[in-house]
């Protein structure tokens, strides 16, 4: 009887510790999940966002521009995520996170370049692929846009719409890869390897140098310049959207930046939000009373690209640096925005309506080298010159020197080409008239208007 009586004991007690085991590991499976679905909506949120930044650049660009060629540049903005997006899902996603594991279906890839995960299709199918395809396009057709403005009001449509699909299925992807895909930058031996957290050089940086090659081969507006080679000015229609335009691109870049994380749960996201703000509201000042000592007029136009060059250089360091390094990064960023506006227009003689060479292309230079300054090693230990390390430093110094190589390079046989083959610009009479009713047949404004 005593046996018996021992025996349904321990198998009471078995029983009772089974039925808890099974319980706490469907709490871990509930909250699991949980987890999963709340990042899965940031991110998705963030992505939304992100396109939202379309917006910002349509009106931005559009501002700056003749109303004769106003509508030409909406029409290229637009199109730059519609032939982004289906290149990008076709090959360009593989290329830069085949191999990261970053999401199911992307088990292929090596130092250079990704191979699984084109047309997202087979393993690759899957929400969490989906969501990381989703992000990343955005981000692709950002690349694209800052292009078109820098050539804008003389470059033909069909080049642009070209250039888009070369930048999204080749240029972003691979050097994408090297950083975010696990490829051989990533894994430099110096610090934590290089370090570019949201795109100051993959996104900002890959279409700054692309639009300096452009720019270059497409050639200044006519009657840019004078026979001695002093520039005019050409004034833009509209300068409310280029106020709208960067707020919408300001209100976007919360999801640019702290989107990056893709997830909520990472806790970090508050401060990349501040520090994007940060660095935004110090670059927009800044300008404004470097401007106003200058010339003594406030001017709006000069405070917006310094605080869109803020956004800019923060956005490879916003999650590894504190509050006030992203304020003297924001202030750093309008003095080589300054420097690369006159030196892009006045010594190399380079025509950019809107500053986009500058805006991204500089100031997403000095946002990658700003990490290996000042990242204090709080978030993944990373590490610049101000915790004591100089190591990070070379890593993003190196991923400098890869970027403009591979951008300038890449860009510069990519213009080549298509000047040798279709030419890049439309006849000086048509653009005298405007690109609007060259290349759309109808302009933007009509003359009641």
């Amino acid at each position: 009887m005593c046996y018996l009586l021992f025996i349904a004991f321990h198998s009471t007690e078995a029983s009772d510790m089974a039925s808890t085991y099974s319980i706490h590991s469907t709490e871990i499976r509930d909250i699991t999940e949980v987890k999963i679905s709340i990042d899965l909506a940031w991110t998705l949120l963030c992505g939304f966002l992100v396109f939202n930044m379309r917006a910002g650049f349509a009106f931005l660009g559009a501002g700056f521009l003749q109303k004769k060629n106003t509508l030409n540049y909406l029409t290229m903005s637009f199109m730059d995520f519609c032939v982004g997006g289906l290149i990008y899902w076709a090959f360009g996603f593989a290329l830069m996170f085949g191999g990261s594991y970053l999401a199911f279906g992307l088990d292929a890839g090596n130092a250079l370049f990704g191979y699984s995960g084109f047309f997202l299709s087979f393993g690759s199918f899957d929400y969490s692929t989906s969501k990381l395809w989703l992000f990343q396009m955005m981000f692709s057709a950002a690349a694209c846009t800052i292009v078109a403005g820098a050539v804008a009001e003389r470059i033909k449509f069909n080049v642009h719409v070209i250039c888009s699909a070369a930048l999204c299925g080749i240029m972003y992807p691979v050097y994408g890869h090297w950083v975010w895909g696990g490829g051989w930058l990533a894994s430099l031996p110096f610090g934590s390897g290089m370090k570019d957290f949201a795109g100051s050089g993959v996104v900002h940086g890959i279409g700054g140098l692309i639009a300096l090659v452009g720019a270059w081969m497409v050639g200044p507006r006519f009657g840019k310049y004078n026979p001695d080679g002093t520039p005019n000015m050409f004034h833009g229609h509209n300068l409310s959207f280029v106020v709208l335009g960067t707020l919408f691109l300001l209100f976007g870049w919360f999801g640019f930046n702290a989107g990056s994380t893709l997830g909520s749960t990472d806790l970090r996201v508050s401060i990349i939000a501040s520090n994007t703000f940060l660095a935004a509201c110090t670059g927009g000042i800044t300008l404004m009373y470097i401007t106003y000592y200058n010339t003594g007029k406030y001017d709006i136009v000069r405070t917006c690209k310094g605080a869109l060059a803020g956004c800019v250089a923060i956005t490879a360091s916003g999650a590894y640096v504190s509050h006030w390094a992203a304020v003297a990064i924001g202030f750093i960023a309008v003095f080589i925005l300054k420097a690369s506006l006159h030196f892009i227009e006045n010594k190399l003689r380079i025509d950019d309506p809107v500053g986009a060479i500058s805006v991204h292309g500089a100031s997403g230079l000095w946002g990658l080298l700003s990490v290996g300054i000042f990242a204090d090693g709080s978030y993944l230990g990373v590490k610049g010159l101000i915790a004591g390390s100089g190591w990070q430093l070379l890593s993003q110094f190196i991923g400098c020197v890869v970027l403009m190589i591979w951008a300038l390079g890449l860009g510069y046989i990519l213009f080549y080409i298509l000047k040798r083959t279709i030419g890049l610009r439309v006849p000086v009479s048509e653009e005298n008239t405007g690109i609007d009713l060259y290349e759309h047949g109808i302009p933007c404004y009509p003359d009641s208007s």
